[in-house]
């Protein structure tokens, strides 16, 4: 077997039970994934007003927010915040990907870490994320232990357990969280009400990122807009949930700068945490697709990464199939969402499998069977 075997086979093993047996111990959680959709749907139905309610209750709360329509212009505005000779870290953001972030402010002079652990994996491997969950899931642990080793120069043992492997990387990033001077994070959910961003995570780097630097920036697609902090709540719980990470070690919350209300319930900002929150709202193709009928269900999607592992042609081809970091079925959607790239969609072989496991109840298959046909078109075209 290749390595991507090995570590899919073993990524299945240790994930696809877990979900199972967290949906059935929360039969709540089903009903709470129902309710998310019809949300989503309002808001991508109506992204225009959604996406211009949160920008102006971010400032409300004394964050600084920006709607904007391209990768370049998003570079631009975070290159601006950020400045250069900063040290940023970064928690999981599939948007910063999509940007290019991590290499932009690099290329400006900053140093930059990813703090998620399969992140900085593939950081240091220098390679692209395999899953919208788990970055780094084609890496077997053996192959771990020899990255470690020759990237940090770091003593390993080949026999290394997974938590003497997590432990190495806690003790290199907690000088980087420290000192830095720009947290960038991604979000799970913006709530259009109060201009509030919720991220769900495990690790505990997402809360140094965003408490311990002075500035915190969240960029996110339009998409993760939902009408209340309720459905933002939700939309955390039923992501965990999805990817067998139930209950979830911590829900971030994050709304405007730090702040305190300790001198005569007066509240002033900012206190122990950054000084400067900053929202940034990506377009990057997701309002043009909104508009039509079908590929806009690819909107829906909370990244749980469930589709992934019960897709033949994903277990064939990994992150070969796709654009990456956006990869697997809703890849194969994403890829078009984004980038225009038809072919990703031409792979599918509809099996249906992802569309029985999306908790949004996606019709993955009759979006990539119109974005199957848009290529059919494209192509007669050119003939």
């Amino acid at each position: 077997m290749s390595e991507w075997d090995i570590a899919v086979e073993r990524t299945i093993n240790n994930n696809v039970p877990r979900v199972h047996k967290i949906l059935s111990q929360y039969p709540y959680i089903q009903d709470l994934a129902r309710e998310l959709r019809k949300a989503k749907l309002e808001v991508i139905n109506n992204l225009e007003y959604f996406t211009q309610q949160a920008l102006e209750s971010v400032k409300k709360i004394g964050g600084n927010a920006y709607y904007v329509s391209s990768l370049y212009e998003a570079r631009e505005i975070v290159g601006k915040i950020v400045g250069k000779d900063k040290i940023v870290v970064m928690g999981k953001s599939m948007v910063a990907y999509e940007l290019g972030l991590r290499e932009y402010l690099k290329e400006l002079g900053n140093q930059v870490w990813e703090t998620d652990l399969g992140e900085f994996l593939i950081q240091l491997a220098n390679e692209p994320p395999s899953h919208i969950i788990a970055p780094a899931i084609h890496m077997t642990k053996e192959r771990v232990v020899k990255l470690l080793r020759e990237r940090l120069g770091v003593e390993v043992s080949d026999n290394a357990t997974h938590e003497e492997l997590v432990a190495i990387v806690r003790k290199f990033l907690r000088e980087k969280f420290v000192n830095a001077d720009v947290g960038i994070t991604g979000a799970n959910a913006v709530a259009a009400d109060t201009g509030s961003v919720i991220l769900v995570e495990n690790e505990g780097n997402i809360r140094m990122s965003t408490v311990l630097p002075n500035i915190h920036i969240a960029v996110a697609g339009v998409e993760k807009i939902v009408p209340t902090f309720y459905h933002a709540l939700i939309e955390a719980t039923v992501q965990a949930a999805y990817a067998g990470l139930y209950p979830p070690t911590y829900i971030n919350l994050t709304s405007g700068p730090s702040s305190t209300g300790d001198i005569e319930m007066k509240r002033v900002s900012p206190a122990h945490g950054p000084k400067e929150f900053h929202l940034v709202l990506v377009d990057n193709g997701r309002v043009e697709v909104s508009k039509d009928d079908v590929i806009k269900e690819a909107l829906l999607c909370i990244r749980c990464g469930r589709c992934h592992l019960h897709c033949p042609v994903y277990r064939a081809l990994g992150v070969e199939w796709g654009r990456p970091p956006f990869t697997g079925p809703m890849g194969a959607m994403w890829s078009y969402v984004v980038h225009k790239d038809t072919r990703p969609a031409t792979l599918c072989t509809h099996s249906g499998n992802c569309k029985e496991v999306c908790p949004m109840g996606i019709n993955i298959p009759k979006v990539l069977e119109k974005i199957k046909w848009l290529d059919n078109d494209k192509e007669h075209n050119k003939a």
